[in-house]
C-alpha cells in the first residue's frame, strides 16, 4: 500500500516531470524538503533548469511564484517590501515584496550582500518577516529556492554562516545525460521554449502535505540512532580541518530528513542508513573548513563522508529494543 509520502513524491515526480528531463534526485531532495518544511539551496551552472523547476514546483502546490534576481545593489526592502503613505486613507499601506510568495526563486544569492541576505533569515526560519516593527505571517508552504554558481566568484559574497545554517537542504544539478539532454532539445526547441506557463495537470493538496508531514512525525527513532546522530555531530566539531561544525540545528535537520527518508521508502523507523542517505545534502553546507583545508583544495562533502566512516555505526537499527525497555 503506497503511504502518503510516497504518493506525494509521485505526484511531484510526475508533475515535475512533465517540464523537467532527468532531475530524479533534486526532485527526491525537493519532496524531502516539501515534507521537512525547509528551505533549498541549489548548486549547479547556468541553463539547468533552476528557474522552471521552481515554477513547475509553484504550480503544483497552487501558489503563487516570485523570481528574485540578486544583485550588489539590491537592498532588504527589494525583498521584504515597504509601507508607503497612502493620501485618501491617511495611512500607510503595505506594498509586499517577492518573499509574499509561495514558491520564491532567489537566483544567484551570493550576487548581493551580507545586508540583503540577512532580510532572508526571518523569513527562512521563522517564516515571518518584520517591517517596520509590525509582524507579517508567510504563505502557509512558504518554500525558498536559491541557486548559486560554484563555478563563478567575481562579483559574489560568501553567504554567512547563519544563513546556510538555515537551507534544510543543499542539492546539486549536474549536467543531463544524453538521453535526457535529448528529450529537452525536442520539448523545448522552439521560440521562447522553456519559459512558458508550465502545462501541469496535478496539483498536490493541502490534505496530502499534512498527511505526509504527519506519516514523518509519526517515524520511530531509536536511541541508539539519536546517539549516533550526535555523534556525528560532535564529530564535526572536532575535526581539525572544520572550524565551524555542525549545530543543533543542523543536527535537527539531519534527523527531519532522515525521517521523511524512511517514510518514503515505507519504513517506519530511522536507520542509520537513513542518516547516511540525507547526510551529505544536509551537512556539507553547513561545514566551514579551516584556511589550510580550503588551500588544500578539500571539500566539505569529503570531509562529510570521512566524518560518517569513522562514526561507529549502532548495531541495532529495530526499535524493538527500545520498545521493549519502554514496556
Amino acid at each position: 500500500m503506497t503511504s502518503a509520502a510516497q504518493q506525494l513524491k509521485q505526484t511531484l515526480s510526475s508533475g515535475v516531470g512533465q517540464a523537467i528531463y532527468g532531475l530524479e534526485p533534486t526532485i527526491h531532495g525537493l519532496t524531502i524538503a516539501l515534507i521537512a518544511k525547509g528551505q533549498v539551496l541549489l548548486e549547479g551552472v547556468p541553463g539547468l533548469g533552476k528557474t522552471l523547476l521552481a515554477k513547475t514546483l509553484a504550480h503544483l502546490l497552487g501558489g503563487t511564484f516570485k523570481r528574485v534576481q540578486c544583485t550588489a545593489d539590491m537592498m532588504p526592502s527589494d525583498l521584504t517590501g515597504i509601507h508607503v503613505y497612502n493620501a485618501e486613507k491617511q495611512s500607510f499601506d503595505l506594498i509586499p515584496g517577492p518573499l509574499f510568495a509561495d514558491v520564491v526563486l532567489v537566483d544567484e544569492i551570493n550576487r548581493t550582500g551580507p545586508k540583503t541576505q540577512s532580510a532572508f533569515l526571518q523569513a527562512m526560519e521563522e517564516g515571518a518577516i518584520t517591517i517596520d516593527r509590525e509582524t507579517y505571517p508567510l504563505a502557509r508552504d512558504f518554500f525558498i529556492i536559491a541557486s548559486q554558481n560554484p563555478h563563478e566568484f567575481e562579483g559574489t559574497f560568501p553567504l554567512p554562516e547563519s544563513q546556510l545554517d538555515r537551507f534544510l537542504l543543499r542539492l546539486q544539478l549536474e549536467y543531463p545525460d544524453a538521453a535526457c539532454e535529448a528529450s529537452i532539445l525536442k520539448a523545448y526547441d522552439h521560440p521562447g521554449g522553456g519559459h512558458v506557463q508550465p502545462s501541469v495537470t496535478e496539483t498536490l493538496s493541502n490534505e496530502l502535505i499534512d498527511q505526509a508531514r504527519t506519516q514523518a512525525a509519526a517515524i520511530h527513532v531509536s536511541d541508539a540512532v539519536y546517539d549516533y546522530t550526535t555523534q556525528i555531530a560532535a564529530a564535526t566539531r572536532s575535526h581539525h580541518q572544520i572550524s565551524l561544525g555542525l549545530s543543533p540545528r543542523g543536527a535537527l535537520a539531519l534527523m527531519r530528513c532522515a525521517r521523511v527518508e524512511a517514510a518514503l521508502r515505507g519504513a517506519e523507523y530511522v536507520t542509520p542508513d537513513d542518516i547516511k542517505a540525507v547526510a551529505d545534502a544536509v551537512m556539507a553546507h553547513r561545514l566551514i573548513l579551516t584556511p589550510d583545508a580550503v588551500l588544500e583544495g578539500i571539500r566539505a562533502n569529503e570531509l562529510a563522508n570521512s566524518i560518517l566512516d569513522s562514526v561507529e555505526v549502532p548495531r541495532s537499527e529495530s526499535p524493538s529494543l527500545d520498545t521493549a525497555q519502554a514496556q
